[in-house]
């Protein structure tokens, strides 16, 4: 058999199910056609249309959004004390259009993949192609589906963490619609697939993991000066299987086209969990500070006493 006829790696993993434990109300099914009609509209144009026009919808539309846009506005205060207003305005109107960009992108998933340029790319292959397992983490920068697009098309056999939307009708869809483009070895976050994380690895896959968002329960370390509940669990898997956490760095150019960067690995070696999840922390600041028009900065991410209100 060839090997552009053979089967995919995970073409026998089924599909994660929807999450059950939220109730499929008439709400929740009035929100589901609406993604579900939103799109169909953006798969009906080219990608670059679709990015376009979302783009610039939400750059207007997203500010608009009172509550999430004051949450933004509020983290950029705390991290830039000295910004001025139409500063920061001009950052969370980037940041909308981001986000309206990654929603279009959606309907065109499967051609993300080629449309990503990879920095680096002999020392992520050394990864991808030669077999060796990693812990590859990022957080919400430009268009976040689009690394795992990337690290299939580079041969990397790995599963996906991913955070459940409340809704399980639009949670279905996007579990397919990564399953096309990204890997079916989907495993959400939280206690329904905590196991299923060590299970992948001790199976011989790699791992992709979003780590800049809050989690009430996790560990307290700096990010970008300042104290933030923060996931310990790459930290964790990293000590306990002994292999490294690769940082990837995500940057959107003009339209739906984005470069890649490979960072140095974090060995978690004998540090403790706190330590070097302090170091993958470290990581995500820079590539905040980076680019902070491309990060999501609408996350409640730091404690609200020390967060300008």
């Amino acid at each position: 058999m060839s090997e552009t006829t053979a089967p995919a790696w995970d073409a026998d993993i089924a599909l994660p199910e929807p999450r059950k434990n939220k109730p499929v109300t008439v709400g929740r099914r009035i929100e589901a056609g609406l993604f579900l009609g939103l799109l169909w509209l953006m798969g009906q144009m080219p990608i670059e249309r679709a990015s376009d026009f979302l783009g610039k919808t939400m750059r207007v539309l997203g500010p608009l959004v009172r509550k999430v846009h004051k949450r933004g506005d509020a983290n950029l205060r705390l991290i830039y004390p000295d910004m001025t207003q139409a500063e920061r305005s001009a950052i969370l109107r980037d940041c909308w259009e981001n986000v309206g960009r990654t929603m279009a992108e959606y309907a065109h998933i499967e051609e993300l993949a080629d449309r990503v340029q990879v920095e680096n790319i002999d020392a992520l292959r050394e990864f991808t192609r030669g077999g060796k397992q990693a812990i590859y983490f990022s957080g919400h920068f430009a268009n976040w589906e689009a690394l795992g697009a990337m690290l299939r098309k580079e041969g990397a056999q790995f599963g996906s963490v991913y955070r459940a939307p409340n809704n399980a009708l639009v949670d279905k869809k996007i579990i397919e619609l990564r399953g096309k483009a990204m890997t079916r070895l989907q495993i959400p976050k939280g206690k329904r697939g905590g196991r299923d994380l060590l299970t992948a690895l001790k199976n011989g896959y790699s791992l992709t993991m979003l780590v800049d968002q809050k989690l009430n329960d996790g560990i307290e370390v700096p990010l970008l000066g300042y104290p933030a509940m923060t996931a310990p669990a790459a930290a964790r898997l990293a000590k306990k299987m002994g292999i490294p956490l690769v940082p990837l760095q995500i940057i959107r150019r003009p339209g739906p086209r984005f470069v890649v960067t490979m960072h140095k690995p974090i060995e978690a070696g004998d540090r403790s969990v706190e330590e070097v999840t302090a170091e993958v922390n470290e990581v995500l600041g820079s590539f905040i500070l980076a680019r902070p028009e491309q990060w999501l900065w609408f996350h409640r991410r730091w404690p609200a006493e020390i967060t300008p209100a």
